[in-house]
């Protein structure tokens, strides 16, 4: 009974194993990235100073 039992549940197993179609797979387009030409470094300096010259400005008028 043992070796029934077993052989019930390796034939399970193995029946799993092939489920599915056999259709071709089918691949993903690859992703490309492209780098964008990156600004001067000064570009990135401009928000903090408008930022400051509004501070500074607000200060000022008190």
């Amino acid at each position: 009974m043992k070796k029934l039992a077993l052989a019930a549940a390796l034939s399970a197993a193995a029946t799993t194993g092939f489920a599915g179609n056999m259709e071709e797979p089918m691949m993903e387009a690859p992703v490309i990235v492209e780098e964008t030409a990156a600004s001067s470094s000064a570009a990135g300096i401009w928000i903090p100073l408008v930022l400051l010259a509004i501070v500074a400005a607000v200060v000022a008028a008190d």
